[in-house]
């Protein structure tokens, strides 16, 4: 039954049918705007994956979780219970380690962090965002520390009027949220209340609980216009969250029940992590004339991270400053400007510190004199990180880097409806503050960043029913981050490399159905690695599935309700622990198959979604009897929301 779904939704895909030749319909122009240069997304010289407001709103997806796990291809999966703070594999990255490797912004501002906490995605409500851009192997430019893989910008809405939405669902599910907003002419000011809730799926621990999440986030933004040339922004957000993560499970535990509670040491007691933060930011724009443009952006962040069962709490105190200067001409568009970052984190044992200083230039050029229809594109960064150690007892520790960063690239129109692009990039990751210390908290050594050189090769074809975009990228990385679970201790793979086939394809069939399917092969090599001696050497780094798969259909069937078929799928990988590659249990495969229905009337929506209609029992799977059940559940909820 599965298998004839995923080729229904593959031949919708493909198929160049009759009735699609006879009804022309306008693929709509996609913006993006990585790069700080606003373009079609067909003519830029990186790799790119866009995501509208009107796909999500069609997805029916209640979290950017689930729409990014579901719809897009980067591999999400809950981390080990966690979707506020998930794992994220995108480039062959791995799922342990490679939210490390992408750098995700809201509207420009990192959410990465100085340690091994994931960004946190669940404080940001999935009905305030414009669109998603997905950009592979760039990005190191604008976006430094982290960008080896690419990263992930989310736009959000200036709204107007007012939107209210409610929702319940099985195993205690609840998504509210309200927004509200007014443009003016010299002001625009919107505002937002959100809360997601989940009881969960497991069972009780010892102490009542069960696999729970909570997330409650109040947001405001304000921008004043005072002229056509100058704009003040101020925005504030505040979010609170409370996570319990399920226990490990023995493979035979898992298949009797994957529901059930075991042993955690001498406890049958989930991990319990409050994770709490508020942040502001403050900007100001101003148009020197036509071509010139300053900004600049201070941006603050207080975050609390306390573990209750280990009596371990964090907290972390983030200020972010970025001045730039940007020109935008008739054949040359440059931006250039400086960065700084200090981060902070504070506990019972120790301060750490990880301060991040930058200069940038991002350039464009479209030499008419040459040709209307070629773009290049070139950039530069350097950038120094300190880091201090600050322990209650003991001795303090210092060290910096100097880490620079470069991307040269093309896209050459050779018809309105075919491109082509290449470029190449240099990235590099400069370790968390963590990755200093053992598993067992003592200090371990400054381990060597990591850095990247990524070639990426890629087509666009656009017709008036059909947007097909196919890329192949080549990376050779230096000092690739990882955690040797022989040793307990961080360290370095000396070399490695990554590559594979990206494919994303778009079909309007009419104004009623439209279909799109996305398909990855990723592969992720370590050449070498002393700590192993030869025994990993040509090895596959664990936690990288070769092949994905997202295939979609969305269906208008009346003028006013419309249907989404979704599934997801992900090749089995080596379990994370497993880079001698020889254990005796692998990841299994990743499968979730989801549905949603909603009908407009007027100004109200009525709204039931599916996720994971046949049950797929997906997990994480660490070691050999260490696995971690997560979206294994069939889960469902209907709500309503209406626009005023």
């Amino acid at each position: 039954m599965k298998k004839t779904i995923i080729a229904s939704l593959v031949s919708l895909a493909f198929t160049t049918s009759a009735y699609a030749e006879e009804t022309v319909i306008t693929t709509n122009d996609v913006t993006v705007k990585a790069n700080r240069f606003e373009h079609k997304d067909t003519e830029t010289t990186y790799a790119s994956e866009i995501h509208t407001a009107k796909e999500i709103e069609e997805s029916g997806a209640a979290t950017l979780y689930d729409f990014l796990a579901q719809h897009s291809s980067v591999n999400l999966l809950s981390n080990f219970g966690n979707k506020a703070t998930p794992s994220i594999n995108l480039r062959g990255y791995g799922a342990e380690n490679g939210y490390q490797n992408v750098v995700i912004t809201v509207d420009g501002q990192r959410l990465n962090n100085i340690d091994m906490q994931p960004q946190l995605i669940g404080a940001i409500p999935l009905s305030n965002i414009e669109r998603i851009e997905i950009s592979k192997g760039s990005g190191s430019v604008l976006y430094g520390d982290g960008a080896t893989a690419g990263s992930i910008q989310i736009y959000t809405k200036n709204k107007t009027g007012i939107t209210a939405s409610s929702s319940f669902g099985n195993y205690g599910q609840q998504n509210h949220y309200l927004t509200a907003g007014i443009s003016e002419k010299y002001i625009d000011l919107s505002a937002s209340l959100a809360h997601d809730g989940y009881d969960g799926a497991s069972k009780k621990d010892e102490t009542g609980h069960r696999d729970e999440f909570s997330s409650d986030t109040q947001s405001v933004k304000l921008k004043i216009k005072p002229n056509d040339n100058l704009r003040f922004l101020l925005e504030g957000t505040s979010s609170r969250n409370d996570i319990r993560y399920v226990n490990a499970l023995t493979k035979a535990e898992f298949n009797d029940d994957p529901k059930q509670v075991t042993k955690r040491l001498f406890s049958q007691t989930y991990t319990h992590q409050g994770f709490d933060t508020d942040q502001w930011r403050a900007g100001i724009e101003f148009d020197i004339n036509s071509q010139f443009k300053v900004s600049a952006t201070h941006f603050r962040e207080d975050k609390r991270s306390e573990f209750v069962n280990f009596f371990s709490e964090s907290n972390y105190d983030y200020d972010s400053n970025e001045i730039a200067l940007t020109y935008v001409g008739n054949e040359l568009n440059v931006i250039g400007g400086v960065q700084a970052f200090e981060g902070d984190r504070t506990s019972t044992a120790n301060k750490t510190t990880k301060d991040n200083k930058a200069i940038f230039i991002q350039t464009e050029y479209r030499p008419t004199w040459i040709s209307d229809s070629l773009t290049l594109s070139a950039g530069a960064r350097n950038e120094a990180v300190k880091y201090h150690y600050t322990p209650t007892i003991g001795t303090d520790l210092a060290d910096s880097e100097h880490l620079d960063a470069w991307d040269i690239g093309a896209n050459y129109r050779f018809t309105e409806t075919f491109t082509m692009f290449a470029n190449y990039n240099q990235a590099f990751q400069a370790p968390d503050v963590d990755r200093f210390f053992t598993f067992f908290g003592t200090f371990n050594a400054f381990i060597e960043p990591e850095t990247s050189r990524t070639l990426n090769i890629g087509l666009n074809h656009i017709t008036a029913n059909n947007r097909l975009k196919v890329t192949l990228f080549h990376a050779n990385l230096s000092k690739e981050i990882y955690f040797n679970p022989f040793t307990f201790t961080n360290t370095n793979i000396d070399d490695s490399h990554k590559y594979g086939l990206e494919l994303q394809d778009s079909f309007t069939f009419s104004k009623q159905l439209s279909t799109s399917f996305i398909y990855n092969y990723t592969r992720s090599i370590i050449d070498r690695e002393k700590d192993f001696g030869s025994a990993i050497n040509g090895n596959d780094l664990p936690g990288v599935p070769k092949h994905t798969v997202v295939a979609n259909m969305n269906y208008k069937f009346l003028d006013h309700a419309n249907f989404n078929l979704n599934h997801t799928w992900r090749a089995r990988a080596y379990a994370y622990n497993d880079f001698q590659n020889n254990a005796a249990q692998r990841q299994a495969h990743y499968e979730s198959t989801n549905a949603a229905l909603s009908y407009q009337f007027k100004n109200y929506q009525v709204f039931t979604s599916i996720t994971n209609l046949f049950e797929h029992e997906n997990s994480i799977q660490v070691a050999d009897d260490a696995i971690y059940p997560v979206d294994f559940v069939r889960t469902w909820r209907v709500g309503v929301k209406a626009d005023f």
